[in-house]
């Protein structure tokens, strides 16, 4: 992991983000500290994630999520030669949706 952007102030945002205890407190919290626009990036950028970690090509992800090229290429960076931290989320986030129950369609 990159020591460079390291500090107590991105600790206490990290500290700062696992208090947060349901998806409103994030959200509340979220459009506090960013904007509309930075938000929607990192959004998209764990989209662009997801759709790379189901083996979609880039073609298929840009018309899927907007995303560009170039994000799709980082994105795909940060997963091949990043911490993991992507990586670890995604698999989270399935293993979430695994465990859930069925929910009936009315």
């Amino acid at each position: 992991m990159s020591m460079k952007w390291k500090d107590s102030s991105t600790d206490r945002l990290c500290e700062a983000i696992l208090r947060l205890k349901t998806r409103d407190e994030m959200y509340r919290f979220l459009e506090d500290v960013g904007t509309i626009g930075e938000l929607k990036a990192l959004a998209q950028r764990l989209e662009v994630a997801r759709l790379l970690h189901e083996g979609l090509n880039y073609g298929e992800i840009s018309r899927v999520s907007g995303a560009s090229s170039v994000t799709i290429s980082r994105t795909k960076k940060a997963l091949d030669y990043g911490t993991d931290g992507l990586l670890h989320v995604l698999e989270r986030l399935k293993a979430r949706k695994e465990d859930a129950p069925e929910v009936e369609q009315a």
